[in-house]
């Protein structure tokens, strides 16, 4: 045990069951550096680190931080060591100010009287001191999403982390806030705190990262130093075999094919499903045959809204939809989208793709039912629905147990390889794609590409809704721009960079973001 090691851990095991989600894992991670944690789904992370949290107890193994034992399954012991986390989707109340979010839980219900001037205090310094400046007396509602970020650290530093957890935390970022994190993050070594960062982004490890420790299988296959590795061999390391990315070999802009979906003037006030409030404004968009149209924006700007009506989840306050060259207006029904060529592949696999409790075989044909092959009279054709559902799993590579396996004890890979292979064997002329590799590994995210870009060549119009910049820039043939429920732009892959693009995602005027210089990467 070295003075500078912030965190070790020993031999830590863990078992659901038959299976061994970490198996005799041991790290160590030092003050002053970034260790990130990668992993294909599946491989441990998650389970690692709420061991670590205090979330779950480990079958063997021990934790130290700083050198003294940390008691299992204890949050607040976790808290009050100096360990701190990030999650991915915001633990934050809307309704409440930031000073308010920061101070729960962090005062006895016995004391007479909160602190909250010198909490305020606290908060502001805190801020100017690491880059995190947010105004206390803020709603949290009303803040952006890498406002929301800074609060959720402040959150932690506030608490006294000395070792901080973040958990894709580049996720809902734009590029320039994920500029802006990095910068915090070099303030926090600089220091002497320690950071664990969880993410499946490799470029943004190789950039923040100083070590590199890789999971496969629950066991810990590679420790890496960043400058002694390349993103290729971490992929390869993640899923024990090379990892070939597809890419659009040719993006040609505004394609002269035939439209397969027009949407003129749509309005949608309070569209998003799920519970999430997202609005249209007066949208015009086009997506063509041999096309996939990327729609960027940060979280919450219009997408959902998007989806629903060309899902058939929420109609149109105003405007016109149109399928093909079709005169009649869209069905609106979700079961007409589907008999009419509209493939859907949702952005919440396991809450809107699957039932989680139906069984595989099930899974593969409940957006079909109203075919006579699968249900007659009410009744569903259970051999020919196991028949399609084993033609789906071996022509789409979905690894499961058997066919009667609960559909939730999947791996987010083979759940999303389920949805496509149930949406694209139909051979949909419209395809909306709705963050299709959110969460997926580097393998899965690889399959899922090569899936929608297999379908673009087939001839189908791919509409592509995604906040990984990478993802668009890999896939797009043209990219549109929603903030705040208007379009700001569409433009041709070739003339976005990451930098324009980051601007208009902020609401940025298009007649001045510039077009990129011929053969500029984005």
């Amino acid at each position: 045990m070295t003075a500078q090691t912030a965190l070790l851990l020993r031999g830590i095991t863990k078992r659901f069951g038959s299976l061994t989600a970490n198996d005799d894992i041991s790290l160590t991670v030092n003050s002053g550096e970034v260790l990130a944690l990668l992993g294909e789904n599946g491989a441990g992370k998650s389970t690692l680190v709420s061991i670590l949290f205090g979330h779950y107890v480990a079958d063997a193994g021990n934790i130290e931080v700083f050198g003294q034992p940390l008691p299992p399954g204890r949050p607040d012991l976790a808290l009050a060591a100096g360990v701190g986390m990030v999650h991915q989707h915001f633990t934050l109340a809307d309704n409440l100010s930031v000073l308010d979010n920061v101070l729960v839980g962090t005062e006895s219900l016995w004391r007479w009287r909160s602190g909250r001037k010198e909490a305020q205090a606290r908060i502001v310094a805190l801020g100017e001191r690491f880059g995190l400046a947010v105004d206390p007396d803020a709603r949290v509602g009303d803040l952006s999403v890498g406002e929301k970020q800074r609060v959720e650290i402040l959150k932690a530093l506030y608490r006294g982390a000395r070792i901080l957890i973040l958990d894709e935390p580049t996720s809902v970022l734009t590029p320039q806030e994920v500029d802006a994190l990095f910068a915090t993050l070099r303030g926090f070594i600089a220091e002497g705190l320690a950071v664990i960062f969880i993410s499946h982004k490799l470029d943004e490890v190789m950039a923040i990262s100083h070590r590199v420790s890789v999971l496969r299988q629950g066991k810990l296959v590679a420790e890496r130093d960043t400058v002694a590795t390349n993103p290729s061999e971490l992929a390869e390391l993640m899923v024990g075999r090379k990892v070939e990315m597809p890419r659009l070999a040719d993006s040609s802009g505004a394609p002269a094919s035939m439209p397969v979906l027009q949407l003129k003037q749509v309005t949608v006030t309070g569209g998003g499903h799920g519970g999430r409030a997202s609005k249209l404004e007066a949208l015009d968009l086009t997506v063509h045959q041999h096309e996939i149209l990327a729609v960027a924006g940060v979280a919450g700007n219009g997408q959902q809204a998007l989806v629903s009506v060309l899902t058939g989840m929420h109609a149109p306050d105003s405007g016109t939809i149109r399928l093909g060259t079709a005169s009649e207006a869209a069905p609106i029904a979700p079961a007409q989208w589907t008999a009419r060529g509209v493939g859907r592949i949702p952005e919440d696999r396991h809450g809107e793709g699957m039932i989680g409790d139906a069984a595989l075989w099930e899974n593969a044909i409940v957006e079909d039912l109203h075919d006579p092959r699968f249900a007659r009279f009410g009744l569903i054709r259970a051999g020919a629905g196991r028949a399609w559902a084993k033609t789906l799993v071996e022509r789409f590579d979905v690894r499961a147990a058997s066919l009667d396996v609960r559909t939730r004890s999947l791996s987010g890979g083979n759940m999303q390889k389920l949805i496509l292979g149930r949406t694209l064997a139909r051979e949909p002329r419209l395809i909306v794609a709705d963050q299709p590799t959110w969460g997926l590994d580097i393998g899965a995210v690889s399959y899922v590409h090569s899936q929608l870009l297999a379908a673009r060549t087939r001839g189908a119009g791919v509409l592509l809704i995604s906040e990984d910049l990478e993802e668009i820039f890999a896939l797009a043939d043209r990219i549109a721009v929603l903030c705040a429920g208007r379009l700001v732009a569409v433009r041709p892959a070739r003339d976005w960079t990451l930098a324009s693009i980051g601007l208009a995602m902020t609401g940025v005027d298009p007649a001045t973001i510039p077009v990129a210089d011929a053969g500029a990467t984005a």
